[in-house]
């Protein structure tokens, strides 16, 4: 009987891509995927936002009256974090922000009415929740103004040293 450490597993090393050359493709596209899925995010965000604040686009129905808790502050959160997502300044700690209130609005309004966010209608309140927080640990990817803008400003500042210096 062969010793277990002679046989070979049927199973490809996952070392292996299915495809040839798909690893390398998905490397080099992931900072864009992410960039795309950071935008996509914010977008819907802000239009959450928005409906709640401002009745645009039609959705909820109703807007949320000014200073009311915990609506109106969660329907700013979702405009103004969703906004600084989407054009990815700030893009970590406004999706920190933005993930804790998602956090908050499926523990205390969706998960006391039922356990699964099927059931309590806590679905996208539990994907914002998580897609944000994954934004707070994977960045703005590309196409981001926040890294683009201090890129700018350091090359600024690099032009400008030498006349300071003479």
């Amino acid at each position: 009987m062969p010793s277990s450490s002679s046989t070979t597993s049927p199973v490809a090393p996952a070392t292996s891509p299915p495809v040839p050359g798909l690893a390398s493709r998905a490397e080099r596209a992931h900072p864009h995927a992410l960039g795309a899925f950071r935008v996509v995010v914010g977008l819907l965000f802000v239009c959450h936002g928005s409906a709640a604040l401002f009745g645009f686009p039609e959705g909820m129905g109703r807007t949320v009256a000014l200073g009311t808790w915990p609506g109106w502050y969660a329907a700013v959160i979702q405009f103004a974090g969703g906004l600084l997502v989407l054009l990815g300044l700030g893009t970590r700690a406004a999706a920190f922000i933005s993930s804790g209130s998602m956090a908050y609005a499926y523990f205390h309004v969706h998960q006391p009415r039922a356990l699964l966010p099927l059931d309590n209608g806590g679905e996208p309140a539990a994907l914002f929740c998580w897609a944000m927080l994954l934004l707070v640990f994977a960045g703005p990817g590309s196409a981001a103004l926040g890294p683009a803008l201090r890129r700018l400003r350091r090359t600024r500042e690099g032009q400008l040293a030498p006349s300071v210096r003479e």
